[in-house]
């Protein structure tokens, strides 16, 4: 007597028309968290192991990647119903359209000629501290030389582009997971 175990697989659905199912929106959520993730270890291995001093329109981005991430995770965690889905679709929408706007204007003055590039300015920390938060974030989107500079690339594109791409992708795949049945 031969007994034939049957393995469930991750992605085929049991049904006669081998349509293909989608792993549910906990998975992809984590999955979302675990890119999140990703991104901020190849943030932190460019400024501690390649020595790329981020400026401060990068540090804002890397808030926006751990928003966005944290938003991913809790939604992984709480496994939301209906309405729930909507409001971590939301969150992950803002999330992603804050980072994809920090990343745009790093990326416009990155590609400003080289006469038009504001001078350096005083570093993130200090501007925190000595201004009032609303002249600091002033002085940090009006930007300075060293956000100007282009570092490091890969396949052409800066980082702060391969930052938009992400939080698009990531914005994008979020809101659709949260709101699908």
């Amino acid at each position: 007597m031969y007994v034939i175990l049957e393995y469930p697989t991750l992605l085929k659905s049991r049904t006669t028309d081998n349509s293909v199912r989608l792993p549910n929106k906990r998975i992809l959520n984590f999955t979302g968290a675990l890119v999140c993730t990703g991104m901020m270890g190849f943030a932190l291995y460019a400024q501690h192991v390649l020595l790329l001093d981020p400026c401060p329109l990068c540090i804002l981005q890397r808030i926006a990647v751990i928003l966005i991430g944290v938003v991913f995770f809790v939604a992984a965690v709480h496994k939301p119903g209906v309405t729930g889905g909507r409001i971590y679709a939301g969150l992950l929408g803002l999330s992603a359209a804050f980072g994809t706007s920090i990343a745009g204007w790093h990326i416009h003055l990155q590609n400003l000629p080289p006469d038009e590039v504001p001078s350096c300015g005083p570093g993130l920390e200090y501007m925190v501290d000595n201004f009032p938060l609303r002249d600091a974030l002033s002085m940090i989107f009006q930007g300075s030389g060293e956000c100007a500079e282009v570092s490091w690339r890969m396949l052409g594109l800066s980082m702060p582009t391969w930052v938009v791409i992400g939080m698009l992708g990531l914005g994008v795949a979020g809101i659709w997971n949260n709101l699908r049945r």
